[in-house]
């Protein structure tokens, strides 16, 4: 049978799950998916933590314990929520011990609402990576102005950190400056840097959505030609830069010291749209040294029909670079279009955790009662921050 799955991660592309539950943790799928579908990291995010703790009775203990102590809704969801990827983080550590520290690993989300307040960022952090307590964990941080320098604090706190909600090139170049300059002061402050993981999340298909949605607007045929063409230009060029960065003497006094590169990782890779090919979002950016993280089944449809053609990226700048001329050309504006990703992303994020606040709440307003599962509000709850939130 072919491979398909292990093609694409010989063709350099690290194959990580966008989800986590209880439950995938508690039937051995995620160890599953590890051992037979090449799966070599986990991502998360409040949208998926409402619906795993809408979905399971095995979250009813630790709701019932959490809510004869009293504990406050905030702190609850950081222990059941810390709960999932620690044990997360066990399942995946042969794939972070196999790989000297590169895979193998596990993000949670810093509260998405600080994401524009930097020393509330790195302390959630701090706070994170002390309670899960994982060496292969990853600290999910918003690439918002306040969010780059939270990048480099916390870096320099010897902490791995996965960067999110990148969506356009000059903030992915800022991105790689902040881990930069975070490794650097991780160094002089007498950090092993070979023990520091990062990697740098660029949402693919969001782009596609909101720019097709603006071509149909414009509506001319030239505009028309281009749907469906922006989110793959833009992810290649962002590699572009990526090699350029990590080919730099700044960065080679860095590897000299043990460190690893941070990884370009192409998020929000499910098709949004259905008349596209559903892992064009995967074929259509494999280049080495890459991380795609996929829903279960984006990567059920990759081992299904994918197909890995060798590097698909590094050929393709000088195309990526028309594409966006000719965006230009018939009146789409970048950067209106990468502000208001980001706006949106912090937005969506953030009204997910309320949701998922107020699932948790009811939930243990139900252990309280000695009702046992989740009800129906708190699965109400998750629905919302599912539609609001979206796949990552």
């Amino acid at each position: 049978m072919t491979d398909r799955l292990g093609d694409l991660t010989a063709a350099g592309v690290a194959v990580w799950l966008d989800d986590l539950s209880r439950v995938r943790l508690s039937s051995g799928g995620l160890d599953r998916l590890r051992r037979e579908q090449h799966v070599a990291g986990v991502t998360t995010n409040p949208t998926i933590f409402a619906k795993a703790l809408s979905d399971a009775d095995e979250y009813n203990w630790q709701l019932k314990d959490l809510a004869t102590r009293g504990i406050e809704v905030e702190e609850a969801v950081r222990m059941l929520t810390t709960y999932d990827v620690r044990w997360a983080c066990d399942v995946m550590r042969p794939s972070y011990d196999g790989s000297a520290g590169v895979d193998g690993r596990v993000s949670i989300e810093v509260d998405p609402r600080v994401a524009h307040d930097t020393d509330k960022t790195v302390a959630e952090a701090k706070a994170l990576w002390w309670l899960v307590d994982r060496p292969n964990l990853y600290i999910k941080i918003p690439a918002t102005e306040a969010g780059l320098a939270a990048i480099t604090a916390t870096l320099a706190e010897g902490i791995s950190v996965n960067v999110t909600l990148i969506f356009g090139l000059d903030r992915y170049s800022a991105v790689m400056e902040a881990f930069l300059a975070g490794l650097e002061q991780a160094k002089a402050n007498g950090h092993d840097l070979s023990t520091i993981g990062s990697v740098a999340s660029f949402f693919v298909s969001r782009v596609d959505s909101e720019i097709d949605k603006r071509l149909d607007k414009i509506g001319s045929e030239e505009a028309k030609a281009l749907r469906g063409k922006a989110a793959v230009a833009n992810a290649q060029l962002a590699y572009e830069r990526y090699t350029e960065v990590f080919s730099s003497d700044r960065w080679q006094a860095l590897a000299d010291a043990g460190a690893h590169p941070q990884r370009p990782l192409w998020a929000s890779t499910s098709t949004k749209n259905p008349d596209y090919r559903d892992v064009i979002y995967v074929e259509e950016l494999i280049a080495p040294g890459t991380v795609n993280t996929m829903p279960e089944s984006v990567v059920t449809a990759y081992a299904e029909h994918g197909e890995t053609r060798g590097d698909t990226i590094t050929g393709a700048y000088d195309a990526a670079r028309q594409v966006f001329a000719d965006l230009a050309a018939v009146g789409v504006d970048m950067d209106d279009v990468i502000a208001t990703l980001e706006r949106e992303g912090v937005e969506k994020f953030e009204a997910s955790w309320s949701e998922l606040l107020d699932g948790v709440r009811t939930s243990l307003a139900a252990a309280a009662r000695g009702a046992g599962a989740p009800n129906e509000a708190a699965k109400g709850n998750a629905e919302a921050a599912q539609r609001a939130g979206g796949n990552a």
